[in-house]
């Protein structure tokens, strides 16, 4: 490798991509019949199913580059990162097949196996030590938790039925607004019947899961843990699958509501394969790509580097477009905010426009994160004790998700405390991926891109900011612990990018930091999100709307809430 790039970057990021990613079929025009706020995978998903049925649409993004989340960025010369979301596979079927989504270039790498979680242990008789991977193929997974039980090995299989099956059945719920209970109690009879037809979705549901409705009623109420130690004893297993019930959330195994993150991660598929995670060619920022020239295929303006300062509301208290940050004035029938609740009705709408108790209501959202996202660029693999690669070519654990710190649920437990303590875990919980183990573009030729997702840090660490130096340390901590189960990773490192709570709200407009647009718990979910009786994607404002993760049915790349909040749209503007 040359030393150009191997010129290690510690801690501060060398260079950032600034190639502007418009897509414009002429100037910023002064009236549109839609405009989309914000253009992360949801807002271009709205725009392109918005433009598609004849409303003339544009998409104001404040960044550079388009993704908001979903996005890739050169951090350092030659290493390109999925710098924020890192893995696909929530994308909803009927979006990545109605936008044609690999006709406008989305490539997908799915990863097989797909977690791999070694142990610190000392090896028997010299042997390496023990590690599990899980990947698609049964047997081999049976295999590979029998080195910890032979019963969880017998029962993983049914496991995986049970959890499949809850999986399935609420797919309905995903594509359609939540049940219109105001619409149902409320107003005239005909509005009342009309209001009907948003039960369809609940009812298909409850007749496919049938005699499994008190299975369901379990996992989205108990604690992840509840849940695992009815089916399996080996600590390892447990603590891997949990790591899918607390990813990206401020929660520990042991919390009720815990098993309803850990359903929501497995409910996605990729090229018709049921819960299939892969890496996007080219960084995340390659659905957001895609989706992109879709919509402008369509006939959508895109524009990156235009921040909206505010919505404007005409006399009659509706929306009736935005101001920019320039002052640029752009009027349209309706507004759509890819922004978080809290950014869009505490940032950008005036507050005079909302009653008061909504806005007290929206200060109540639950933004808690627990995510440091670490980039990290290196100059050859790391070499795990458990799976041995002493040459620097990848092993197929290489392509994993791999889980360190995950060799029992206390470890993760123990991490939660200390981080509801105001403190970042000692021991954090590390899922660290290496997409261009599969996609070559990533890295210079020999060298490789690492993400490590870590959790706990808090936003505030004991009630003040963190520092560049407390950043830095909590890297130093994660780096050390992975030194334990690959030596020499620490000294691989090229450069690396520290993105806590407080950046991940600067740079993308997470809210306190969460990925998912507000907490996934119980109290913010599906009739309840962002609030109670405000889950149909409408505002106290006519005219504008929520179409980001933090409407229905929440986060992760899926492009629900950006299909629904169109469709609640193009409806409204219809009536």
């Amino acid at each position: 490798m040359a030393a150009a790039v191997c010129h290690k970057s510690r801690g501060a990021v060398g260079r950032l991509t600034r190639a502007c990613s418009t897509y414009s079929h002429g100037a910023l025009k002064s009236q549109y019949d839609a405009l989309v706020i914000g253009g992360g995978h949801n807002g271009l998903v709205a725009a392109a199913y918005l433009q598609k049925g004849g409303v003339k649409t544009a998409v104001l993004e404040r960044r550079h580059v388009l993704g908001g989340a979903a996005v890739s960025e050169e951090i350092f010369p030659g290493f390109h990162f999925s710098r924020c979301s890192y893995l696909l596979s929530l994308l909803r079927p009927h979006i990545y097949k109605d936008l044609e989504l690999k006709k406008h270039g989305l490539k997908v790498y799915i990863r097989d196996p797909h977690a791999f979680t070694p142990m610190l242990e000392e090896g028997v008789q010299g042997a390496a030590p023990r590690s599990l991977t899980l990947g698609s193929n049964l047997t081999e997974n049976q295999k590979e938790i029998a080195k910890f039980s032979q019963k969880d090995a017998r029962v993983y299989k049914d496991f995986i039925i049970y959890l499949e099956r809850l999986a399935d059945s609420i797919q309905p719920l995903l594509d359609a607004p939540p049940v219109n209970l105001p619409g149902l109690t409320t107003g005239s009879l005909r509005k009342r019947l009309a209001a009907t037809k948003t039960l369809l979705p609940a009812i298909k549901c409850g007749l496919q899961l049938g005699r499994h409705i008190p299975d369901f009623y379990n996992i989205v109420t108990a604690p992840a843990l509840k849940i695992l130690n009815q089916w399996f004893e080996s600590e390892p297993l447990k603590a891997t699958l949990a790591t899918d019930a607390v990813i990206g959330a401020m929660t520990s195994p042991s919390n009720p509501g815990s098993g309803y993150v850990l359903l929501h991660h497995v409910m996605g598929e990729l090229e018709d394969e049921k819960g299939a995670w892969g890496y996007v060619e080219g960084g995340m920022g390659g659905v957001s790509k895609a989706i992109a020239n879709a919509a402008f295929s369509y006939g959508v303006d895109i524009f990156t580097e235009k921040e909206v300062e505010q919505v404007l509301i005409d006399p009659n208290g509706a929306a009736k477009g935005v101001v920019l940050k320039d002052g640029t004035e752009i009027c349209s029938k309706v507004v759509l905010s890819n922004a978080t609740p809290y950014v869009t009705y505490k940032n950008l709408t005036p507050q005079s426009a909302l009653p008061p108790e909504f806005i007290k209501a929206v200060d109540q959202i639950d933004y808690t994160s627990p995510v440091t996202k670490i980039n990290v660029a290196v100059d050859k693999l790391p070499n795990f004790l458990a799976a041995p690669t002493p040459d620097n070519k990848p092993g197929p654990h290489h392509q994993c998700s791999i889980h360190l710190n995950c060799e029992s649920v206390e470890v993760l437990e123990t991490a939660y405390r200390e981080a509801m303590h105001g403190r970042p875990s000692s021991r954090p919980m590390l899922e660290m991926t290496i997409p261009s183990v599969l996609d070559p573009t990533l890295a210079p030729p020999g060298c490789h891109v690492v993400s490590l997702f870590t959790q706990y840090t808090p936003y505030y660490l004991e009630g003040r900011e963190w520092t560049n130096q407390e950043k830095e340390a909590f890297a130093d901590t994660a780096f050390d612990w992975i030194e334990q189960y690959a030596p020499g990773f620490k000294s691989s490192v090229v450069g690396r990018d520290v993105l806590t709570p407080p950046d991940l709200e600067r740079i993308f407009g997470l809210t306190g930091g969460n990925i998912f647009h507000g907490s996934m718990s119980l109290d913010q979910l599906y009739l309840a999100r962002p609030l109670p009786y405000l889950s149909d994607y409408r505002s106290p404002i006519k005219g504008l709307y929520l179409c980001g993760s933090g409407a229905h049915p929440g986060g992760g790349v899926m492009g629900s809430a950006g299909w629904n909040a169109a469709l609640t749209a193009m409806g409204d503007l219809k009536s």
